[in-house]
C-alpha cells in the first residue's frame, strides 16, 4: 500500500546518490567520510534519519528517497544483514533497478564478499535466526528469501573490496566512478563554452564508429588553435566516458613531454585510467610493460590533448604504433588532438576529423552571450557587431575574448576598442595561434609570411606557388606543411586560404621586427606604412615585397606618394601597386624583381637602368606608358606581359628574347598602330589579346604560324587590312579560339555585329547588316572537322548545307536569329548537348535530332569543376539542353515538343551514366525551350502556379537514397513589352532572349530543367538549407533586364535565401507562369521509354508507332 502511495506521489525528490548502510558499523568512520567527499564534489546524497527506520515497514520518506536516486551504494558491514531495516532496503533497491535500470555498487567493508554472496559466515547465522523468528508466517519467510536473493544479486556486481585498505584511497576512487556515471547528466546543462558544437560532438561520435564493438580505433582531431578542438573532445568525453572500464584525457602531452619526458605521459597514462597514484616507473621501458599489463583487453577511452611531435606519441607506445591497439580491449577509442595533421597521419591513425569555424548563426549566439549575456544582438551594436563576427570569422576563441572586452561598455567604447584591436591585436589571441607558428622551420614561415600578408583572401595555388619558388621558398613542401598544420587550406578547385586571424598574426609578426620603421621591415601591404616608407626616402636591404591595393571599391587613394622612395629599395623581389597616385620620379627599380604590376603606372617608360632579366611577369595595365624601354632587353623568364589600356602606347617593345612569352595583353591600347615582328617568333605564345587596338593596322605576317596560339582577338581592330587573316595559310590545327570580330567585317555600326567566340579552329561571326549567307560552309568544305562550338547567330543565313551534320566533334551549335525554313539532319552529332534555335521566325520544321547523346568529351569534362569567379561568364558554354523559342511558324509542333522532351531525357539518362554533370548552383544542369502548352503525364506533381511562383516539395524524398535528380516543367507565356517598371534583379535566368528589338512569339512554351541529386542538394545549402527534409522549394520567375533572360529566384518555400542585390528601372517582357509540374527521378525511370514519359499510356496504335518512329531516328 505504501509502495503504490509512494510511486503515485507526483513530487518525488531525486538524488544522485542512496547509501544502504548499518549506521552502529559505518555512520562515524567509512560511510561519514564518503558521505562527505560526496558533498564536497557537489554529489547530492541521500542521507537518512534514525527516526525514519521504525516499524515494520518502509517509511514513505525513505521509499520515496530509493525511488529518485540515481545510483545506490550497500555498505555491508558485518551487523549489516542484523537490521531488517538494511535488507528491506536492498530488496526494494533491486526491485527499482529491475523496473528501471540503475548502477548499485557493493563496497564490502569488513566482511568477506563470499559471505554476503552466499550467506555464510557471519551472515549465515543471522539468517538463521531471522528464519527462526518468522518460521510461523509464509509471508515473512517469503520476505526473508526475498532479502536472501538481494545480497547474492548486489554481492556479485563489481564493487570495492576495501579491508585493509585505505580507506581514503577507495572513497576516492569510488567518487570518481560515480562522477563518470554522472557526467552524462551534467551534459545537459546550460554551458556558454559549448555553443554551436552539438553538431560537432555528432560529427566526432560518427567517425569514431562508437557502436563497433568489436575493434580498436584511433581517430585524430586537427584545427587551427583556438578552434575548439580541446573543447569538442572534452564535451564529448565526458559525454562517453563512463561507458568504458578505463578512461584518462590528457591535458597538453606536449607540456608533460617537455617538462618530464616520457616518463610524465606515462605516468599520467597509467594514473588516470587505473585511477592510481604514486606509480613507481623507472624507464620508458617498464612503463610501456606496465602498460601492457594493466591494460590489457581493457576496453578503455584515452583522449591525448596538443601532441605536437610523433615521438610523443611514441612514448606511450615503446616506440611501437601499434601497441595500444593490440593491447586494448575491443571498442577501445584513442582520440588525439593536434594542430599537425602530417603527425596524426605518421602515427597511423583511422581517421582524421577537421574542426570547422562556427557558422554565423553559431558565432552569432557565442558572440552575444559574452558580448551582452543575451541572446541578441543589442540594436545600436549591430553594425559593429558585425565587424567583429565579419573579422573572426567563426573562431571561437576570437569571439569569446572579445566579445568578453566588449561588455558591459558603450558604443563609444565599442568603436574605440575595435580601433585599438586593429592595430594591436588581442595577446591572448595571437598567443594562442603563434604556437603553432613558432613550431615552422624558417623556409615554411618565409612562406606563412608571404600567404598571411599577400595572399591570405584567396588565391590560386599554382600562381602562389610561382610567386614563392621565385622567392626561393620551396612551396610544393612547405605549402603542404601549412596545410598539415592547419595553417592554411585550399579548397577543391585549388584555391589557397587562409583565416582572417592568422593572417592578422603574420602581419603582427612582421611588424615586430620593426614597429615604427616601415621600411626596415621585409613586407609592405598596408597603405600608410608604404606611405611613410616612401617618405624616409632611405635606402633599405630588408624589404623584399611590396603589396598595396586601393581600397576595397577600386576607387583610387586621394593621397599622393613619392615615387622616389622605390629607387633605393635594392632587393626588391615582389611589387604590387594598384589603384595608388604617385609623383616625383622614378630612376632606378630593383633587378631583382621577378613580379612587377602597377596599374596607373605613371610614368612615359620603365626606368633605363632596369634590366628586367629575372621578370617573369609584367602588369602595367592602364598606365601612362609609351614605350616600355628603348632598344632590347634580357627578357628570358618573361612569361606573362600586360599593357592593356594604356592609352598612349605607341610603340612596342622588341620581344625576340622572351622566348618563354605565354600571354601578350594589349587590349585597348588605341594609339598602337602595328605589332612588333618579333612576336611571331615567340613560339609558347598562347594568348594574344588585340581587342579594341583601333588604330592597329597590321600584324606580323607569321603571327598564325605559331604551333602554341590557343586564344586570338583582334575584336574591334575596325582599321586592320579586312582580309589579311583570311589570306594567310592557316596552321589551323592548333588555334582553339580566334576572335575576329570587326576585322572580318567592317563596318562603322558596332552594335550590329555579333561578338561571340567560336571554339576551333576559326570564329565564324557575322555581321547583322550582312544581307546574304556566307559562303564559307558549303557543302563541298572539307574544313572545319574538330570545330567543337559554332555560333552561327543573327546572321541572316537563308540556308544551312548538310555539310553541318558531318561536323561530328560539334559540341555547342547556336543557330539564333536566322531566316532559313528547315535544317539538316543532326542525328548523327552524338556529342552535340547544346541547340539554339530561338528566334528563327521562318522555320517550320525540327531537324532530325541524335538518338544518343556522349558527354564523355575531354571538353565536357573540363567544365566540371565549379570556379565561381568565372562562371556567371561560362553558363552558357556549361548548360547543356535544347531552346526552341519564338518560332511562329513551327508546322508540327506536338512533334516538336516530343523530340524536344526526348531529346532532355537522354541528355539526362546520358549525364547520369557517365556521372559528368556539371555542378552549378545558380541554376539546373539541364534546361530546354520548346514549344508546348500541357505538362506530360509522366510529371506526377501537377500543379497551377500562383504569382508566378513554382513549389518543389522535398518531403517525400528526404529520406530516400535512390533518387538521383529532380526533372520540372514549367508552362510559361511571354507577352509584349509594356512600360518601364521597377523589379529586382536576381542571379539564375530561363534561358531565353527577351531583347527589345525582337518580335515575341505569344504562344505558350515548355521549360524543362533538371538538377542531378549533388546540385539540388549543394544548392541548398549554398542557400543556408541545411538539409531537403521537409523542404518545400520555391521558384520566382520574374521579369528580368531587358537586354537579358528572364529572372529565377529560388529558396525555402517559407524565406527567400537568395537576396535581391539591386534595382533598377528598365521596360520589360512580362512572363506569365500558368502552370508547372515535376517528378524525383529514379534510375528506374530512365529506363522507361520517351513516349511512353511524355503521353503515358493514353496512346493511340497509330500514333505509338509513329513515335516509335521518331524515337529509333
Amino acid at each position: 500500500m505504501l509502495i503504490a502511495m509512494a510511486s503515485s506521489s507526483q513530487l518525488i525528490k531525486t538524488y544522485d546518490v542512496f547509501v544502504s548502510f548499518r549506521g552502529e558499523d559505518t555512520r562515524n568512520n567509512f560511510v561519514g567520510f564518503l558521505f562527505q567527499a560526496l558533498r564536497t564534489k557537489n554529489i547530492d546524497v541521500f542521507r537518512d534519519d534514525e527516526d525514519l527506520k521504525k516499524g515494520e515497514s518502509i517509511a514513505p520518506e525513505l521509499l520515496q528517497a530509493i525511488q529518485g536516486s540515481r545510483i545506490f551504494i550497500a555498505v555491508f558491514s558485518k551487523n549489516y544483514a542484523f537490521s531488517t531495516w538494511c535488507l528491506r532496503e536492498l530488496a526494494e533497491i533491486c526491485k527499482c533497478v529491475e523496473t528501471s535500470p540503475r548502477s548499485v555498487l557493493p563496497i564490502f567493508y569488513d566482511v568477506d564478499p563470499s559471505d554476503v554472496r552466499k550467506q555464510s559466515g557471519c551472515y549465515e547465522k543471522v539468517f538463521a535466526e531471522h528464519e527462526e523468528r518468522f518460521r510461523e508466517s509464509k509471508e515473512k519467510m517469503e520476505e526473508v528469501q526475498r532479502w536472501r536473493e538481494a545480497l547474492t544479486h548486489v554481492a556479485n556486481l563489481s564493487g570495492w573490496d576495501i579491508r585493509n585498505k585505505q580507506q581514503y584511497a577507495e572513497i576516492e576512487q569510488i567518487v570518481q566512478y560515480i562522477l563518470n556515471i554522472l557526467r552524462p547528466n551534467l551534459l545537459s546543462l546550460p554551458n556558454d563554452d559549448l555553443v554551436g558544437v552539438e553538431k560537432s560532438i555528432e560529427e566526432l561520435a560518427n567517425v569514431l564508429c562508437l557502436e563497433s564493438v568489436d575493434d580498436v580505433r584511433v581517430v585524430g582531431i586537427s584545427g587551427m588553435g583556438g578552434i575548439g578542438k580541446t573543447t569538442i573532445a572534452r564535451a564529448l568525453y565526458e559525454r562517453i566516458s563512463h561507458q568504458y572500464d578505463s578512461s584518462c584525457f590528457i591535458d597538453d602531452v606536449s607540456k608533460i613531454y617537455r617538462d618530464s619526458s616520457s616518463l610524465g605521459l606515462q605516468k599520467q597514462l597509467l594514473s588516470q585510467s587505473l585511477k592510481e597514484k604514486n606509480l613507481e616507473i623507472c624507464n620508458a621501458s617498464d612503463g610501456t610493460c606496465l602498460v601492457w599489463t594493466r591494460l590489457h583487453n581493457a576496453k578503455a577511452l584515452l583522449v591525448l590533448d596538443n601532441v605536437d611531435q610523433v615521438e610523443q606519441l611514441r612514448m606511450f607506445t615503446g616506440n611501437r604504433n601499434t601497441l595500444l591497439r593490440e593491447c586494448l580491449g575491443g571498442g577501445s577509442r584513442i582520440i588525439i588532438i593536434s594542430r599537425d595533421e602530417h603527425v596524426l597521419r605518421t602515427h597511423g591513425v583511422d581517421d582524421v576529423y577537421q574542426v570547422q569555424p562556427l557558422n554565423h548563426e553559431n558565432a552569432l549566439q557565442l558572440f552575444c552571450k559574452n558580448a551582452f549575456n543575451v541572446n541578441y544582438i543589442l540594436s545600436e551594436f549591430q553594425m559593429l557587431a558585425g565587424k567583429v563576427l565579419s573579422h573572426a570569422q567563426g573562431h571561437p576563441l576570437a569571439i569569446k575574448v572579445i566579445g568578453s572586452s566588449l561588455f558591459g561598455r558603450n558604443v563609444s567604447q565599442w568603436k574605440s576598442a575595435m580601433a585599438r584591436l586593429e592595430e594591436n591585436k588581442s595577446r591572448n589571441i595571437m598567443d594562442v595561434l603563434r604556437i603553432s607558428f613558432d613550431q615552422l622551420d624558417e623556409g615554411d614561415k618565409e612562406i606563412f609570411l608571404d600567404i598571411a600578408c599577400f595572399f591570405w583572401g584567396g588565391c590560386e595555388a599554382e600562381n602562389v606557388n610561382e610567386v614563392l619558388n621565385f622567392r626561393g621558398f620551396h612551396p610544393e613542401y612547405g605549402i603542404q606543411v601549412l596545410v598539415d598544420k592547419s595553417l592554411v587550406t585550399i579548397d577543391n578547385y585549388g584555391w589557397i586560404n587562409m583565416h582572417r586571424l592568422l593572417s592578422d598574426l603574420g602581419k603582427c609578426i612582421v611588424r615586430e621586427k620593426s614597429p615604427k620603421e616601415p621600411i626596415k621591415r621585409s613586407r609592405l601591404w598596408d597603405f600608410q606604412d608604404l606611405h611613410n616608407a616612401l617618405l624616409d626616402n632611405q635606402a633599405t636591404e630588408n624589404l623584399e615585397a611590396i603589396v598595396v591595393s586601393g581600397d576595397e571599391f577600386n576607387k583610387p587613394i586621394k593621397t599622393t606618394m613619392m615615387a622616389d622612395g622605390l629607387s633605393k629599395i635594392k632587393h626588391l623581389k615582389l611589387l604590387y601597386l594598384e589603384n595608388l597616385n604617385f609623383s616625383g620620379s622614378l630612376v632606378h627599380l630593383s633587378n631583382e624583381l621577378g613580379y612587377l604590376t602597377w596599374t596607373q603606372y605613371p610614368f612615359e617608360c620603365l626606368p633605363p637602368s632596369f634590366q628586367p632579366d629575372k621578370l617573369v611577369e609584367l602588369n602595367l595595365g592602364g598606365s601612362n606608358i609609351q614605350r616600355l624601354w628603348t632598344g632590347k632587353k634580357p627578357l628570358h623568364n618573361l612569361k606573362r606581359l600586360n599593357l592593356s589600356f594604356s592609352k598612349n602606347l605607341v610603340e612596342m617593345p622588341d620581344l625576340g628574347d622572351a622566348l618563354n612569352l605565354e600571354r601578350l595583353d594589349l587590349v585597348g591600347c588605341i594609339q598602337l598602330k602595328k605589332i612588333n615582328p618579333s612576336v611571331g617568333l615567340l613560339r609558347k605564345l598562347a594568348v594574344l589579346n588585340l581587342t579594341n587596338c583601333i588604330n592597329l593596322v597590321s600584324l606580323p605576317k607569321n603571327l598564325l604560324g605559331l604551333t602554341s596560339l590557343e586564344y586570338l582577338s583582334v575584336s574591334g581592330c575596325s582599321k586592320l587590312y579586312n582580309n589579311q587573316l583570311l589570306d594567310e595559310r592557316r596552321n589551323g590545327d592548333h588555334l582553339k579560339k580566334l576572335c575576329l570580330v570587326e576585322a572580318l567585317f567592317h563596318s562603322e555600326t558596332k552594335s550590329s555585329l555579333i561578338k561571340k567566340m567560336v571554339s576551333w579552329p576559326l570564329d565564324l561571326l557575322y555581321s547583322r547588316a550582312q544581307r546574304e549567307p556566307v559562303s564559307c560552309l558549303t557543302p563541298s568544305s572539307p574544313t572545319l572537322p574538330c570545330l567543337r562550338e559554332l555560333d552561327l547567330s543573327f546572321s541572316n543565313l537563308v540556308h544551312i548545307p548538310d555539310a553541318i551534320g558531318k561536323l561530328h566533334c560539334l559540341e555547342r551549335l547556336n543557330l539564333k536569329g536566322n531566316n532559313f525554313v528547315t535544317l539538316p539532319s543532326l542525328k548523327d552529332l552524338f556529342r552535340l548537348y547544346s541547340l539554339n534555335l530561338q528566334h528563327c521566325t521562318r522555320l517550320k520544321y525540327c531537324p532530325d535530332l541524335p538518338s544518343r547523346i556522349d558527354l564523355s568529351s575531354k571538353r565536357y569534362s573540363q567544365l566540371l569543376p565549379f570556379d565561381p569567379i568565372v562562371f556567371l561568364h561560362q553558363r552558357d558554354e556549361i548548360r547543356g539542353g535544347l531552346s526552341i523559342f519564338n518560332c511562329p511558324e513551327l508546322v508540327d509542333r506536338e512533334r516538336c515538343t516530343s523530340m524536344g522532351f526526348s531529346w532532355m531525357i537522354k541528355f539526362v539518362q546520358a549525364s547520369h551514366q557517365c556521372r559528368c554533370l556539371p555542378f552549378s548552383p545558380f541554376g539546373a544542369n539541364v534546361e530546354s525551350i520548346i514549344p508546348g502548352n500541357e505538362i506530360p503525364r509522366w510529371f506526377n506533381n501537377e500543379h497551377v502556379s500562383i504569382d508566378n511562383s513554382i513549389i518543389i516539395d522535398a518531403s517525400s524524398v528526404a529520406q530516400d537514397n535512390y533518387w538521383i535528380g529532380v526533372v520540372c516543367c514549367v508552362i510559361f507565356q511571354i507577352r509584349k513589352m509594356t512600360s518601364p517598371t521597377t523589379a529586382p534583379l536576381s542571379g539564375d535566368t530561363i534561358p531565353v532572349d527577351v531583347r527589345r528589338d525582337l518580335l515575341m512569339d505569344e504562344s505558350d512554351h515548355m521549360w524543362l530543367f533538371y538538377f542531378s541529386r549533388q546540385a539540388f542538394i549543394k544548392g541548398c545549402n549554398g542557400r543556408g538549407i541545411p538539409n531537403i527534409d521537409g523542404l518545400k522549394m520555391k521558384i520566382k520567375i520574374r521579369d528580368m533586364e531587358d537586354s537579358r533572360d528572364l529572372c529565377v529566384e529560388w529558396g525555402n518555400e517559407e524565406e527567400n535565401f537568395f537576396p535581391e542585390f539591386w534595382q533598377m528601372d528598365k521596360k520589360v517582357f512580362p512572363v506569365e507562369v500558368k502552370k508547372y509540374g515535376y517528378r524525383w527521378v529514379s534510375e528506374q525511370d530512365l529506363k522507361l521509354s520517351n513516349a511512353t514519359m511524355m503521353y503515358g499510356g493514353n496512346l493511340t496504335t497509330r500514333k505509338r508507332k509513329f513515335l516509335a518512329m521518331e524515337e529509333n531516328k
